[in-house]
């Protein structure tokens, strides 16, 4: 078959969805001699590879065949039971099994979350900038995209009230904690307001939650779904606290939601891997997750104040950043002599990568923006990249 005939029988879908910059940067990032901010990685020296073998060992000698037979959609039932019951320790938050639909990652809830509310024209609200990787995955549904700036404690309130008041949303997609691409948290008042403002709308709220245990001081806030859950779908993932080659996520809301979600999922993939839900059940079981967030946090926001002091160091004095209070990402602002694509290029000459800003924009994108991940480097390399990036900003 002729690649143009090929061409000529992709649906819609398939012909317009974007490719995912980060995805293909991070093939040029593969190179170990290339120096990486580019993709959200996690810092593999403190996956808990002994730990899981070790859960592996007692799996297969607890359960043997079963954990490698089909299962539930919904999910392993202790797994779902142990996601709901740290739900009440850490957020006084009661949620039965029963709401919580295990998901091979968060993309995967993306996806459900799309399949289950947005048909062609229908509207999606996003924070400005968003997370690529929702936008990739909505935009399979043909949406009509519409935007509210994200401010430095939370999305701006007039514009998201605006947008609702004029538009038919379907759902809104927000990152409350340390939010990808910027590391901006949600303030306690906003994660109030944004309740009761999506409260008197017929929208969905999508409150994707993979950052929130990495917090660098303080304490959690509560989730926007402890204000509105019945218009709620809450995302979480095991991707950035424990391991993301598990690809196990959840979603969490009301049961009527859950089972349709369900029946999405019967039709995507049958299940999320049982094997996999049976060892990560395990890990939570036999070692402490808070004991393991204890050492991520220290080692982030250390490499956080590696990152953001090399910056001010070495970049030029018109050049801002954020201040993530947790989370993997720092978002910088450039002067307007240069964009972050211009930047790129320079810096990958120097075999330095990162993700300009300007992929993370329904419309109207920003080429003075840029994401920094911080998680996945040694101090050292860090800043010996980070002095040549600001040397390249001139």
């Amino acid at each position: 078959m002729q690649r143009t005939k090929t061409q000529e029988i992709f649906s819609s879908r398939a012909r317009n969805v974007p490719p995912s910059f980060i995805r293909e940067i991070l093939k040029t990032a593969a190179d170990p001699g290339v120096v990486s901010f580019a993709g959200g990685l996690p810092n593999a020296s403190f996956f808990p590879a002994e730990e899981l073998q070790h859960c592996t060992e007692r799996v297969f000698a607890r359960y043997g065949r079963q954990a490698l037979q089909y299962s539930a959609t919904e999910g392993y039932l202790p797994l779902r039971a142990c996601i709901a019951r740290r739900y009440k320790e850490t957020a006084g938050l009661t949620i039965r099994p029963e709401q919580v639909l295990i998901t091979s990652g968060s993309q995967q809830a993306l996806d459900l979350a799309g399949k289950l509310l947005v048909e062609p024209g229908d509207g999606i609200l996003l924070e400005r900038p968003t997370y690529l990787g929702a936008l990739q995955s909505f935009s399979l549904f043909e949406p009509r995209w519409h935007e509210a700036t994200l401010l430095p404690d939370g999305i701006a309130l007039e514009e998201l009230s605006g947008q609702l008041d004029r538009h038919p949303i379907k759902l809104f997609y927000c990152i409350p904690n340390f939010q990808n691409p910027t590391g901006i948290r949600y303030s306690m008042f906003k994660r109030e307001q944004v309740a009761e403002v999506v409260g008197r709308h017929p929208t969905l709220i999508v409150e994707d939650d993979p950052y929130g245990d990495i917090y660098f001081s303080g304490s959690p806030l509560p989730p926007i779904y402890s204000f509105l859950p019945e218009q709620t779908i809450l995302l979480g993932s095991f991707s950035k606290t424990v391991a993301p080659g598990l690809r196990l996520g959840w979603m969490v809301a009301s049961e009527e939601i859950i089972k349709k979600l369900t029946v999405l999922k019967q039709a995507s993939d049958l299940h999320t891997c049982n094997l996999t839900q049976y060892l990560l059940h395990e890990f939570l079981e036999q070692y402490s997750l808070d004991a393991h967030l204890e050492k991520i946090r220290a080692v982030y926001r250390g490499q956080m104040e590696v990152m953001l002091q090399s910056i001010q160091q070495h970049f030029p004095s018109e050049v801002s950043c954020t201040r993530p209070e947790g989370g993997m990402f720092a978002w910088l602002r450039l002067p307007q002599g240069i964009t972050a694509r211009t930047l790129l290029e320079r810096a990958m000459e120097e075999r330095i990568v990162f993700v300009p800003g300007d992929s993370f924009y329904a419309s109207r994108p920003d080429g003075q923006t840029l994401r920094m991940n911080f998680s996945n480097l040694a101090a050292g390399r860090m800043q010996e990249a980070l002095a040549t990036l600001g040397r390249l900003c001139y």
